[in-house]
C-alpha cells in the first residue's frame, strides 16, 4: 500500500492498511507513506511517523488501536499542520510543534490509553505481575501437547465413523464429518458450527498457514469439532470410566494400595445454550487420592500417565482386593473423595473463574455502554434534526426522520439486550463435582509380595527415598548458591521435583532430580517428567547427583535432556547414564 495523500487523522493510516493487512493474509504486507520533503507540514508529519514507528516497536501493533484518541497538546493533528503551513518559518514554532508531536507519543501516555481501552486491566504492582508470571510458567509446563491432542482426535474421530487423510506432514483433510458429530454440535455448540467437511486441519499453530497451501482449521481445546468428538467419546465410554481400572506404580516399593478418583467439576452462569440448558463456562478434571490411613489429597495433572496396567501373570483385581492390605477399600470412599473435592478444590476453582470473569464483564459492560450510548445519542439528535427539516419543507432525499428514529430505537434495544446478557454472565455458580470413575493404584511392592518375585532394589536402577531426599538437598543448596530461590515440590508429583524462582522476574526453573551411584547403567524417567521438559525446554533442567563410594558426590545439570515425546502407551523410559553425563555440565 502506498499512501500518496496522507490523511489529517493518523488513525486513518491503520484503517487503510487494515484493508490488506488482515486475518487470513498469507503474504507480507508493505506500507509506504509519501511525505512532501522540505515542506513545513511535511516536516511535522515526518516527525509524527518516526515517533509512531518508535511507539510501535515499544508497544507492538496495539498502538494503532488508540491512534484516534491521541491528542496533540489538546488539539487534533489538522490544526498542527495548518499552524506549520502558516507559521512554520519561525524556529520557535517549529520547535514547539516538534515537541508537541513527540509528547503525544510518550510511551507512558500511550500505555494509559491502551489500559483504558483494554478489557483486561493491566495495572498491578510488581509482586502481582511476578505471581501471575509464575502461574503462567507453571501452566505452560503442564499444558496439553498438540501431539496428544492429535493422537486422541485421529483415533476417536475414526471410532465415530470419520476419516482424516494426511495430505501434508501433520496436516489432514476431512472430507466428511459424520452426522452424529454434527448433531451433537447442535446440542452443545455455543460458537461457530461444525462444518460438513474441512479442507485442512492441523494441531499446531505454525502449520495453519503454510506458503502456497490451503489454510487449516486449528484443532485445539475449544474448537467445536474437537469438543463434539470429546463429548461423544465420553458419552459412549462413560460406563468404562465408572467400572474403573487397576494400575501399577513401579516406583512405589510399599505394599499398601491407594485409590484415585477422577471427578469432573463445572461452573455455569445464567446464560443458555441452544437447547435451553444453562451455559457451562469452565470445566475441570479433578484427581483425589485416598490412602489406607484415610488421608485425601488433590493430585495434579494426569497422575495416571506414570502408572502402567497389570501385566500377564500378575494378580487380578479380585485377588488384590482380597488382600488384607486392601481391607479398607469400600464404597464409602467415593463419597469421601467427593466431599474432599467440595471442601478444598471446588472453592479454589470457583474463586479463580469468578474473579477473572467478573473483572472482564465489568470492563465489557463499560465499553458497550460507551460505544452504544454515543451512537444512540447521535441518531436521536439526527432524527430531531431531520424532523425539523421536514417540517420546514426541506426533506432529506436519502434519509428521513422515521428511519433515523428507527435506527436509534434498534440501537437502544441492542443495548438493553447486551446488558441483559452480561447480567446473566455475572450469575456464576458451581455445580457439584461428579465422580466419573476411579482406579486402584497397586504399588510394585505388593505385586512382588503376591507373586514371590524380588524387587529390583539396586541403587543403580531405583531411587530410594533416602537417596532421593539427599539428592534434592544437594540441588537446593546449589540453587541457593547460584542466587535462586528453590523449594521442594516432590510430594506433589508434578513432573519435576524442585521449582527454583529467579528473583524479581517471575521466571521459574523446573528441576527434576535423579540421585545415582557412580557407574550406574541407566536413569529412569517417567512420562510426566518428559512432557514437562518438552513443554518448557529452555527452563527445564535434569539434575543428576552422582554419589561415590567414599561418600562424596558430584552434581551435573543437563539442559534439554529429552528430544521427543514417548509413545502413547509408554509410562517410563530408561536413558543411558553415561550418555547423559557426557551432555551435562557442572553448575557453578
Amino acid at each position: 500500500m502506498v499512501n500518496y495523500d496522507l490523511p489529517w487523522n493518523p488513525n486513518r493510516l491503520e484503517q487503510r492498511f487494515g484493508r490488506i493487512h488482515r486475518i487470513g493474509q498469507t503474504e507480507v504486507c508493505h506500507l509506504w507513506n509519501l511525505v512532501a520533503e522540505e515542506t513545513r507540514e511535511g516536516e511535522v508529519y515526518l516527525t509524527l511517523l518516526d515517533k509512531l514507528e518508535q511507539a510501535r516497536k515499544a508497544l507492538g501493533g496495539q498502538v494503532f488501536d488508540v491512534l484516534g484518541k491521541v491528542q496533540f497538546d489538546g488539539r487534533p493533528l489538522r490544526e498542527l499542520l495548518i499552524q506549520a503551513i502558516r507559521y512554520g518559518e519561525q524556529p520557535e514554532v517549529r520547535a514547539r510543534l516538534t515537541k508537541v508531536v513527540s509528547g503525544a507519543f510518550d510511551k507512558s501516555q500511550l500505555q494509559l490509553l491502551l489500559e483504558d481501552k483494554a478489557l483486561a486491566h493491566d495495572a498491578m504492582d510488581a509482586s502481582r505481575v511476578h505471581k501471575i508470571r509464575e502461574e503462567m510458567e507453571r501452566a505452560e509446563a503442564r499444558r496439553l501437547q498438540p501431539h496428544y491432542i492429535e493422537s486422541f482426535f485421529l483415533e476417536a474421530f475414526k471410532q465415530l465413523g470419520g476419516n482424516a487423510r494426511q495430505r501434508e506432514p501433520r496436516r489432514y483433510e476431512v472430507t466428511h464429518v459424520p452426522a452424529p458429530i454434527r448433531n451433537r454440535d447442535r446440542l452443545i455448540g455455543i460458537g461457530e458450527p461444525v462444518l460438513p467437511r474441512y479442507e485442512r486441519i492441523a494441531f499446531e499453530k505454525p502449520l495453519l498457514a503454510l506458503q502456497g497451501q490451503a489454510p487449516a482449521a486449528f484443532i485445539c481445546p475449544g474448537h467445536p469439532l474437537l469438543d463434539c468428538v470429546i463429548d461423544l467419546t465420553l458419552e459412549r465410554n462413560r460406563d468404562l470410566l465408572r467400572r474403573g481400572t487397576v494400575l501399577v506404580d513401579d516406583r512405589d516399593q510399599a505394599t499398601s494400595p491407594r485409590v484415585v478418583f477422577y471427578l469432573e467439576h463445572a461452573i455455569q452462569d445464567a446464560g443458555s445454550t441452544r437447547t435451553g440448558d444453562r451455559r457451562v463456562i469452565s470445566k475441570r478434571m479433578l484427581y483425589v487420592e485416598m490412602d489406607a490411613a484415610g488421608n485425601a489429597r488433590h493430585l495434579q495433572y494426569a497422575p495416571y500417565l506414570d502408572f502402567r496396567p497389570l501385566a500377564d501373570g500378575e494378580p487380578n483385581v479380585d485377588a488384590l482386593l482380597a488382600r488384607p492390605e486392601s481391607a479398607w477399600i469400600s464404597r464409602d470412599l467415593e463419597r469421601a473423595a467427593q466431599g474432599h473435592a467440595i471442601a478444598h478444590t471446588v472453592p479454589e476453582h470457583l474463586e479463580e473463574v469468578r474473579s477473572r470473569k467478573l473483572a472482564l464483564i465489568s470492563k465489557t459492560e463499560a465499553a458497550v455502554k460507551e460505544r452504544l450510548v454515543k451512537e444512540i445519542s447521535y441518531w436521536d439528535h439526527r432524527a430531531e434534526q431531520l424532523r425539523l427539516q421536514e417540517q420546514a419543507g426541506n426533506a432529506h432525499s436519502r434519509l428521513n426522520s422515521t428511519e433515523a428514529r428507527r435506527r436509534a430505537d434498534a440501537l437502544q434495544a441492542r443495548l438493553q439486550k447486551r446488558l441483559e446478557d452480561l447480567s446473566f454472565e455475572r450469575q456464576i455458580a458451581p455445580l457439584p463435582p461428579v465422580v466419573l470413575g476411579g482406579m486402584l493404584v497397586v504399588p510394585a511392592g505388593l505385586i512382588a509380595a503376591m507373586t514371590g518375585r524380588a524387587l529390583a532394589t539396586s541403587p543403580e536402577s531405583i531411587d530410594t527415598q533416602l537417596s532421593a531426599a539427599k539428592a534434592r538437598a544437594v540441588v537446593m543448596d546449589m540453587e541457593r548458591c547460584l542466587g535462586y530461590e528453590p523449594w521442594d515440590r516432590e510430594t506433589e508429583k508434578l513432573g519435576y521435583d524442585i521449582e527454583s524462582r529467579i528473583p524479581d522476574t517471575g521466571r521459574l526453573r523446573f528441576i527434576e532430580v535423579k540421585g545415582r551411584v557412580s557407574g550406574a547403567d541407566t536413569i529412569t524417567v517417567t512420562r510426566n517428567e518428559i512432557l514437562y521438559s518438552l513443554n518448557k525446554p529452555d527452563d527445564f533442567i535434569l539434575a543428576i547427583v552422582e554419589f561415590f563410594s567414599d561418600g562424596k558426590h558430584q552434581l551435573h545439570y543437563v539442559r534439554r535432556p529429552f528430544q521427543r515425546e514417548p509413545d502413547f502407551g509408554v509410562t517410563s523410559v530408561n536413558y543411558d547414564f553415561r550418555e547423559l553425563l557426557a551432555r551435562a555440565f557442572v553448575p557453578a
